[in-house]
């Protein structure tokens, strides 16, 4: 339906002294259709067909479509830097602190960690 309203809304009739807008808003009635959507359908028609600049619409699915893989991409990268992060704790070999426990050594002067070596 939308190449037949734009084709329609495009193609001016020999003798018509309509406007564009006229015709559009003539065209959208028979399709109905309002003439801001005919308006629309043809101005991405004549960016589609190189007629006048922005983005054209097989440009604009591309770009939609790259935007949700990177977003699922990125929601990916968090899952598993959760997962290193968990595993890492699972891993490790030092015992857990308690809430209740002291992290320094007898003097209290170095950290646990420091301790150790």
């Amino acid at each position: 339906m939308r190449e037949r309203v734009v084709r329609l809304a495009r193609t001016p009739v020999a003798g018509d002294d309509r406007s564009e807008s006229q015709r559009f808003e003539e065209v959208g009635k028979q399709f109905g259709v309002s003439r801001q959507t005919v308006w629309n359908w043809v101005r991405q028609a004549q960016i589609d067909d190189g007629e006048r600049e922005g983005v054209p619409t097989a440009t604009a699915a591309e770009i939609a479509e790259l935007r949700a893989r990177n977003a699922e991409l990125e929601a990916t990268v968090e899952i598993l830097k959760a997962a290193a992060s968990f595993f890492a704790r699972e891993c490790d070999p030092r015992p857990t602190r308690s809430a209740g426990s002291s992290t320094s050594t007898a003097n209290g002067s170095e950290s646990y960690r420091s301790a150790e070596r």
